[in-house]
């Protein structure tokens, strides 16, 4: 295992060398090495020369000098590029954390428990410095209002000391530059419903006078930062996975709408292609005998596997569409397969509804949810990685080839077909802004309640094929 500390260092030529000192000393967990990565992000003070010296008498420590000061964020940012360890650590330069205490934070992780460790000041730790009461107490603050925004229970959220894994981490976009990534990273990590665990560290905080530099002002950029990103979905990096199923995580009510329309059709043993983070799984399994959620995707098959832990029901599968062979893992027979917005990704969606078919249960269903309209194909579609949409012919004869029965093809979302061929084929927009994705949401109450009147196409499709 491969341990990645990541060290973002800003003027601390007095303690920077010493700090590095007990980086490297550190104690590990046997079987765990450590990679160093340092960001000087550009300090004026001497740091950076120090900081080479230091380099060239460990060459196996990568230095980055940043040419403009950005913050803690932007530093943390680039380092994270670099790093190949299995898990990262951030790691301030100065003196006020103890990096002897890294067996302590890795230890959850290394046992499977947790996807993420908040070292915290404020729990029982061996010693803490004792400092000004109310630099506590903003802390204390902040962390209770993040926790009320996040749904978590955490006692300290501005922790230096949070470790991730890697791959979890990389695929979750930072966008603050400075001191609030720690409330963003919080705040995503709860949305994105990783298992978080707080143990206790030592803390030897240092007063202005010694050279700390976080401010009372960005303690109020932090509260902003915390109701940004709790309006804000601002999930996964745009370079990683299925771009709709990052759309999906920002509408739950358009889920719910979609979920009331598919559940009828559900039978009691389900396989759902494609389940992405389980946003449709996790409202379509009530009550289920069997649910086998399929997905390829790593960080989503994680997902998957942390938010149905404890659901006896719920089996996930690593499943690629596009292999053949695994579909040899489903069971035998099931009464319901559910492919939801994946169809239209696949090069070969008849021999993908082929494959199902073969183990479906006689007279059991194959449940589509599409898009729909091949004359609303344009931009946003292509961006979104479709390779086509479906008309209704089209269902019809891919239900037909595959040997099964059409029971009903049903279209919904009508009001947003116009808007769709505004943005997708009039002004070829290559993204739907998360704004407008908060707003058609938060509205869907109105859309489905004129969603019969409207002499329009869906947008979307569900279609129902039952096997003869």
């Amino acid at each position: 295992m491969l341990l990645s500390v990541l060290v973002p260092v800003y003027n601390e030529r007095t303690v920077v060398r010493a700090s590095l000192s007990k980086v490297l000393e550190a104690p590990l967990p046997d079987g765990v090495e450590r990679e160093v990565i340092l960001v000087d992000d550009c300090s004026t003070d001497g740091t950076g020369e120090i900081l080479e010296e230091f380099v060239r008498a460990h060459p196996d420590i990568r230095l980055f000098r940043k040419r403009k000061n950005e913050g803690k964020g932007a530093a943390i940012r680039t380092a994270l590029s670099m790093a190949n360890g299995d898990f990262v650590l951030v790691q301030d330069a100065d003196l006020e954390y103890d990096p002897a205490e890294y067996p302590t934070l890795l230890k959850p992780l290394l046992e499977g428990r947790a996807d993420a460790v908040f070292g915290s000041r404020y729990m029982a730790g061996e010693q803490r410095r004792v400092l000004r009461f109310w630099h506590s107490m903003i802390n204390k603050t902040i962390t209770l209002i993040c926790n009320m925004f996040s749904d978590l229970h955490c006692t300290d959220i501005e922790t230096c000391y949070k470790v991730f894994r890697t791959d979890l981490l990389k695929s979750i976009p930072i966008r603050s530059d400075r001191f609030g990534f720690e409330p963003e990273i919080t705040m995503k990590t709860s949305k994105r419903k990783l298992r978080v665990y707080e143990v206790p560290i030592s803390y030897h905080g240092r007063t202005f006078e010694e050279g700390k530099k976080i401010g009372w002002k960005d303690g109020v950029k932090a509260l902003g930062v915390i109701f940004y990103f709790w309006l804000i979905d601002d999930l996964y990096a745009e370079n990683y996975g299925r771009q709709h199923l990052n759309n999906l995580t920002g509408t739950p009510q358009y889920i719910a709408w979609a979920t009331a329309l598919l559940r009828p059709h559900l039978g009691d043993r389900v396989v759902e292609l494609g389940a992405g983070i389980g946003d449709f799984t996790g409202r379509l399994m009530g009550r289920k005998l069997a649910y086998y959620a399929c997905e390829s995707e790593p960080v989503y098959l994680h997902a998957l596997l942390n938010r149905f832990l404890k659901t006896p029901s719920v089996h996930v599968l690593d499943l690629p569409l596009a292999d053949a062979a695994a579909f040899a893992q489903l069971p035998a027979e099931f009464d319901t397969a559910l492919v939801i917005n994946s169809l239209e990704l696949v090069a070969d969606p008849a021999a993908i509804l082929s494959r199902l078919t073969e183990r479906l249960a006689p007279g059991g269903n194959v449940v589509l949810l599409v898009p729909h309209g091949p004359a609303l194909f344009g931009s946003l579609d292509r961006e979104l990685g479709h390779l086509r949409r479906f008309s209704r012919a089209d269902i019809t004869r891919l239900f037909t080839e595959a040997g099964l029965a059409v029971e009903s093809l049903r279209s919904y979302n009508r009001l947003a077909t116009v808007s769709w061929w505004i943005n997708s084929r009039l002004l070829r927009s290559r993204r739907i802004s998360r704004l407008t994705l908060k707003l058609f949401d938060k509205t869907i109450w109105l859309w489905r309640l004129l969603d019969p009147l409207v002499p329009l196409p869906g947008l979307s499709l569900i279609a129902v094929g039952r096997k003869r």
